[in-house]
């Protein structure tokens, strides 16, 4: 079984399970996460050598489980730090390691979606896309800004009533776009397993948004 380091309640699930997942690199800058987002707000671009320095490996790794190609992956993490640089300020991201790791997922799905407009179905992302709009609909008002951050709030608050293994199984398939197979073989316990357990998460959020008067 997997076994890890109790997860710290202070940031949410999500971007506590992400910095445990993605320590920074070997080859580091030295400065810690706050020291990098001041550069980035002083507009200074040692940010963005200390960024690569220190998640580049980590954001390679979440593009490659997306793109499944070496030369599109690092086109997206090149894309990702122009993307961090561009938008802090204003944001003030609360875990630098989990900011840059969901730019660089979105970043990612979004150039698969470019990519593979004219084919539906099949692969790894729709996949993925398909269960996360199971529970939320594209037609939801929680496109609004100040409703999405309620919405993920929501999403963790249900995440931490939930069991170890099934709360590390949907933020790895959700947030870092890991394959079931992959999944199950860090968890140690089988796909069908992962799948169930996926499918029961995914239930009991929409339950869960529900009962919090989100539009499902």
């Amino acid at each position: 079984m997997y076994n890890s380091p109790a997860i710290s309640m202070t940031k949410n699930t999500a971007e506590a399970f992400v910095e445990h997942e993605f320590p920074p690199s070997n080859e580091v800058t030295g400065l810690t996460d706050n020291e990098i987002i001041s550069l980035f707000n002083a507009r200074n671009e040692r940010a963005l050598s200390a960024v690569s320095e220190k998640y580049g490996v980590n954001c390679s790794r979440i593009a490659k489980n997306i793109l499944k190609n070496d030369q599109d992956a690092e086109e997206c993490v090149n894309d990702t730090y122009l993307k961090v640089w561009e938008s802090i300020p204003p944001e003030q991201p609360d875990s630098l390691c989990a900011y840059v790791a969901k730019v660089t997922r979105n970043s990612a799905i979004d150039r698969y979606r470019s990519e593979h407009s004219e084919k539906r179905g099949g692969g790894e992302i729709p996949l993925i896309l398909d269960e996360l709009a199971e529970c939320v609909s594209d037609n939801s008002s929680v496109e609004l800004t100040a409703e999405r951050h309620e919405l993920l709030a929501a999403v963790n608050e249900y995440l931490e009533t939930l069991p170890e293994e099934k709360r590390i199984a949907f933020v790895s398939r959700y947030t870092l776009c890991e394959s079931v197979k992959s999944i199950a073989q860090r968890l140690g316990i089988t796909q069908n397993n992962v799948s169930v357990n996926l499918g029961r998460t995914r239930k009991g959020l929409i339950d869960y948004l529900k009962r919090k008067g989100f539009e499902i």
